[in-house]
């Protein structure tokens, strides 16, 4: 008895209006966001004057969604109707049988246009949103420009591997996306139209089925031979060899061969799948399909494996020469460290400053001439003086530091290069106190910082432990808006909207005549004078922002009128990122002070990872070390350019980037991409190029390559003879990075290799797997001759202790470990600064400055000493000059300077006793303008001539008692009296903060 079909049921009019309407609403949270993101993005790239670049990429992703999609869904969409077209009239059943997909063939009939448009209509729609993110593999593929370089095995030239492949590669994934979609939907409507039936042993299929799913597999297949042929070109990117990349001799001489063999055999398994177009009998087609696969599994696999396991393993030192060539060959060249971009000089130490020398070889005339490396050393540790910075400069709470200072090198009065430790004073609203964190004082009323400040490297205030002032901290000179930016290094605009640790929005400008709302100093308010935010001087823009940071007070504000702007992306590394979405960025951006304008100096980097031959390298561990805190992705890269400097000016937030160094043609596909936004290397001044640094991330990724890849010989390559390896870090447990690697460090040097001392970044290196030091590597930062990169080699017959044992040797040394004041203090905690690596006089120098600390809330380190070694011999003393002269005799450190002049040293701790009465005054009169703050964030200073309780006074006496006990304490010298005076002095501290009730 046969069975009425059953159809779809039919919704009311009520249930169809309530599901259009949830439907809409659902589409409209989703694409509103989207389009509330959009607007912004919108905004932002028209305030910074890049909005071709934002509508550059948005019209590329759209071109790409509608292309993809389309094919996508046309293709899905044609076998869809094809099989419907050609279904069976009618579909034999076996008998006393009920057909089971009958009600399925009912409702598609019945609902054809919604299966037949619907279904392609969603797959294209997901399809071209998958499609939008490779964005800018097709830009490059369309402006691609040729290398000049050819590989080694085809002879093509380098841009066919790197933007054209990449794109066919592309091409060929969607056409196989798009079969394999077709096959299933023509399969599925066959079989449920009766067109593909499996009943019996063999099933049934209809004339129109076995051609439609014959001519889809041979198209499948087609485009497998195509894949097989670019499988070609790949294997020059082959990883077969853990000790390089590119093709092995397995690959050249089996797998190559074996996908010309597989791209012969694919055709002709299209052809048999297409003859079935014909024949009624699939065998043909079946047998080809076997014969296919059993000879991926013979030929492309067996036989390439045997040939490695028999042949290539037993002789690989030989069968692997020329591949070991090639890779050596292709990775200089691609990473830059090729015998034109390195000057090495070998056997630097031979016949002095070994292991077995103790300094007495070298006189100290020969050292204290020495002025280009001796006369510069550095003594300030960036990554450890952050904390000396806050206390002394911060000034109030809402100002801050990075973790990790900067160094830079600008002319002194005499003309002569000089390192300093340099900063900008941010605005820190994450340190508000808690009756400070109201909307508008985040928002509108500490917006910016102030000040940069500046400490020459090489140089303390006073000697450690002489004379009556003897506070080791650094010189500071500031230039911020007190002194109208007038420090050591003027700043014309000290004011700072854009820096490292903003990390809110801020809502600046207001009406002609209106009264100031930032907060500028203790007894001045500031509005923003520039154009670096996007304006929300309309009512539509506020209701946009509010929508976007969901914060109603944004829209509700009565302070916000027609001139106001809003400043977001305030990060200077974050802000060339968006700009600049084709870049990696250096992770250390770093301020200095140009044509009297504060600007952040941010390296970009053009990145492969399919340079034909070139060793793959993760970018994220070769740029890890021990105070790495910005971690680079861990995406594998075997190229990298530092092809553009970019800068931020600190206070209108002006992003600019330059073209920098040599033609890059990746750069060179990108300024086709986006022209005009890159400017020409002539524009750069002359100041700004005084600025540049060698970049440290890219150095790190060198420097863990020249580890191997300064070894010639492919023998040696494969025995790994010779190789190096970037030295631990031996105080990396003080450290707060990522990794345990020692950093490379900025400093002023001489190498022997070059004619005059010169701003450079240096690494040490040891042997692999050993401790041992087995060379030296620098990069010059100087305009004349940056980027040349100095590689001083030791000889491995007198070995030259490393970093690790040279520290080890300074602890272990009678002279600091008899120091017990120092080392064996309940009071304070001693700690070890960078470790330099220097070449001096034909051995290795080696300096550490040693910080105290005491074991007090808020303290900070100082220096104490300086550690100094020289083949066997350490030095161990309060100034640089008295640790040479231990190891190679008095007069080796005449031309050093730890301290300031003796008869600058009183001005010197004087300024640093203001500095902290200061502070502790501000720090009172803060807390008298925070309480009339509000959320008005109004700061009239009402804490200026109010008389002090009784309890305050005493406090303030305690405070001043406990000071001059930490003078005293200098003064005599000793370590573990001062300990013990920084610890009275915190709790005076914490009293006065006490009784004032001062908690921010």
């Amino acid at each position: 008895m046969a069975t009425r079909p059953v159809g779809v049921p039919k919704l009311s009019r009520r249930s169809r209006i309530l599901l259009i309407l949830g439907t809409v609403v659902l589409v409209a949270l989703i694409v509103g966001s989207r389009l509330i993101g959009t607007y912004v993005n919108w905004l932002w790239f028209g305030s910074v004057d890049y909005r071709g670049i934002f509508t550059t990429i948005v019209l590329t992703r759209i071109v790409l969604f509608v292309c993809a999609g389309v094919f996508l869904a046309g293709v899905l969409a044609l076998n869809l109707w094809l099989a419907y077209r050609t279904r069976p009239v009618f579909v034999p059943l076996d008998s006393g049988q009920e057909d089971p997909l009958t009600r399925y063939r009912t409702v598609i009939t019945q609902r054809s246009k919604w299966f037949g448009i619907g279904i392609p209509v969603v797959v294209g729609a997901i399809g071209g949103l998958a499609a939008t993110g490779d964005w800018r593999m097709v830009q490059l593929f369309l402006n691609r420009t040729p290398f000049g370089t050819e590989d080694p095995v085809f002879g093509h030239d380098i841009s066919l591997y790197v933007f054209q492949l990449p794109f066919f590669r592309w091409l060929l994934a969607w056409g196989f996306i798009a079969v394999t979609l077709s096959f299933i939907g023509a399969l599925a409507t066959h079989y449920v139209f009766g067109g593909v039936r499996v009943a019996g042993r063999s099933g049934q299929i209809s004339q129109a089925a076995r051609i439609q799913l014959a001519v889809l597999a041979g198209v499948f297949v087609l485009l497998k031979a195509v894949d097989f042929f670019f499988d070609r070109w790949d294997l020059l990117l082959s990883q077969r060899s853990d000790l390089f990349t590119g093709a092995s001799y397995t690959d050249l001489n089996a797998v190559m061969p074996a996908k010309v063999i597989l791209l012969c055999i694919s055709i002709i398994c299209a052809l048999a799948f297409f003859a079935a177009v014909f024949l009624r009998n699939l065998q043909i087609p079946a047998l080809a399909t076997v014969l296919l696969v059993l000879s991926s599994l013979v030929v492309g696999a067996l036989w390439p494996a045997l040939l490695q396991q028999f042949s290539v393993e037993p002789n690989a030192n030989q069968r692997e020469a020329t591949s070991i060539e090639r890779n050596i060959a292709a990775t200089r060249q691609a990473f830059g460290i090729t015998e034109e971009d390195v000057t090495v000089r070998e056997n630097y130490t031979q016949g002095g400053g070994g292991s077995g020398s103790d300094g007495s070889d070298v006189s100290p005339e020969d050292v204290a001439q020495d002025t280009g490396t001796v006369s510069n050393v550095r003594l300030l540790d960036p990554s450890l003086l952050s904390e000396t910075f806050t206390q002394l400069q911060q000034q109030f709470n809402f100002y801050g530091f990075p973790d990790e200072l900067d160094i830079d090198r600008y002319r002194d009065e005499n003309g002569e290069l000089q390192d300093y430790l340099v900063a900008v004073r941010g605005i820190n609203t994450d340190g508000l106190a808690e009756n400070q964190q109201s909307w508008i004082n985040r928002h509108m009323v500490y917006t910016h910082g102030n000040g940069f400040v500046s400490a020459p490297a090489d140089r303390v205030s006073s000697v450690p432990g002489e004379g009556a002032d003897t506070g080791a901290y650094p010189v500071f000179s500031m230039s911020d808006v007190a002194n109208d930016g007038q420090g050591e290094i003027p700043v014309e605009q000290p004011r700072v909207y854009y820096g490292e640790l903003n990390q809110d929005y801020a809502i600046v400008g207001a009406e002609e005549g209106e009264q100031p709302k930032e907060y500028d100093t203790q007894n001045s308010r500031y509005t923003y004078q520039g154009e670096g935010g996007v304006s929300i001087g309309n009512w539509f823009n506020r209701a946009v922002f509010a929508a976007n940071y969901g914060e109603r007070n944004i829209l509700f504000n009565q302070e916000i009128g027609s001139q106001s702007q809003i400043m977001l992306n305030r990060n200077p590394r974050e802000r060339v990122q968006k700009v600049a979405p084709w870049l990696k960025l250096d992770g250390d951006p770093y301020p200095t002070v140009i044509d009297g304008r504060i600007k952040w100096i941010v390296d970009g980097y053009t990145t492969l990872d399919n340079y034909p031959y070139s060793k793959l390298t993760s970018f994220g561990q070769a740029a890890s070390d021990s105070t790495s805190n910005v971690t680079q992705p861990d995406q594998q890269i075997n190229y990298i350019r530092n092809s553009v400097k970019a800068t931020v000016d600190a206070y209108s937030g002006e992003v600019s980037l330059y073209e920098f160094g040599e033609k890059d043609p990746v750069l060179q596909a990108w300024k086709g991409v986006f022209p005009g936004v890159v400017k020409p290397k002539s524009e750069i001044s002359d100041e700004l190029r005084q600025h540049f640094r060698y970049p440290a991330d890219m150095f790190k990724v060198q420097r863990q390559l020249l580890a191997r890849y300064h070894v010639d010989d492919p023998g040696d390559f494969y025995a790994t003879r010779g190789f190096w390896q970037v030295p631990n870090d031996p105080n990396e447990e003080q450290r707060g990075g990522s990794g345990e690697k020692q950093p490379p460090f900025y400093v002023i040097a001489q190498a022997p290799t070059q004619n005059r001392p010169t701003f450079q970044l240096i690494s040490a290196m040891t042997a692999l797997e050993r401790q041992n030091l087995s060379a030296w590597i620098s990069a010059s930062s100087d305009p004349e001759s940056y980027g040349e990169i100095t590689m001083l080699e030791l000889p491995t017959g007198d070995p030259t202790l490393g970093p690790v044992q040279v520290q080890r040797q300074m602890e272990s040394t009678p002279k600091v470990t008899e120091d017990r004041t120092l080392f064996d203090n309940p009071g304070v905690r001693a700690m070890f600064g960078n470790l330099l690596t220097l070449p001096v006089e034909g051995g290795m120098l080696y300096v550490e400055p040693i910080y105290i600390r005491p074991n007090s809330e808020d303290s900070y380190p100082q220096l104490a000493r300086v550690l100094t070694s020289y083949g066997d011999s350490v030095g161990y003393a309060e100034t640089l000059q008295g640790s040479l002269e231990q190891i190679f005799g008095p007069g080796a450190g005449q031309n050093t300077e730890t301290a300031e002049d003796e008869n600058q040293q009183g001005d010197g701790q004087d300024q640093q006793g203001d500095q902290e009465q200061q502070q502790d005054e501000n720090q009172g009169q803060q807390q008298g303008d925070q309480g009339d703050q509000g959320d008005q964030g109004q700061q009239q200073g009402n804490g200026q001539g109010q008389q002090n309780s009784p309890e305050v006074n005493q406090a303030v006496r305690e405070l001043q008692a406990a000071m001059e006990e930490v003078r005293s304490a200098q003064s005599s010298g000793d370590l573990g009296q001062l300990g013990q005076a920084f610890q009275r002095l915190e709790e005076a501290m914490a009293r006065y903060e006490e009784v004032t009730g001062d908690g921010g």
